[in-house]
């Protein structure tokens, strides 16, 4: 089962690095893969919010959907697990923490298809998109910091 961790040092703070990673219908924008995006719902709860998100992937001619829950602590955690879709697993957590000039973030990814045939087709090319999860958000970062400059 296709599986991917990394511990990185952003340098910006984790308020910022979380409201971009929290900011889910933007992934279109720049995330690798991600075609579309709409929150299907949200849920307020006393240490943050759920919400339930269709996703739309695609490379190429292969497209896919797939619903997810996601879960949002401001500033602490993001944690989203596929729900329905062509996925077997789907799970997807991120960590914020607080360092001296930045913020440390830890992501993980953990991915397999129901179907074998989508497997081998689509996740020979999923697999480094994933590992390059994290260099999309930090290029995100990066041009929102640099507007905000402007």
């Amino acid at each position: 089962m296709p599986s991917h961790s990394e511990s990185r040092i952003f340098p910006y703070p984790p308020d910022f690095i979380y409201a971009i990673v929290a900011d889910v219908e933007r992934y279109p924008e720049f995330v690798p893969w991600c075609a579309g995006l709409r929150v299907l719902a949200r849920e307020p709860k006393s240490w943050g919010e759920v919400l339930w998100a269709e996703t739309l992937v695609g490379y190429k001619a292969l497209r896919e959907r797939y619903t997810s829950r996601v879960e949002l602590e401001p500033f602490r955690r993001v944690d989203v697990t596929e729900t329905e879709g062509p996925f077997k697993q789907l799970e997807n957590h991120w960590r914020f923490a607080p360092t001296g000039n930045g913020c440390r973030v830890d992501f993980s990814i953990i991915f397999e298809f129901r179907s074998r045939l989508l497997g081998r087709v689509a996740g020979a090319a999923l697999g480094p998109a994933m590992m390059q999860m994290t260099h999309a958000f930090e290029a995100r970062a990066r041009a929102l910091s640099q507007q905000a400059k402007q």
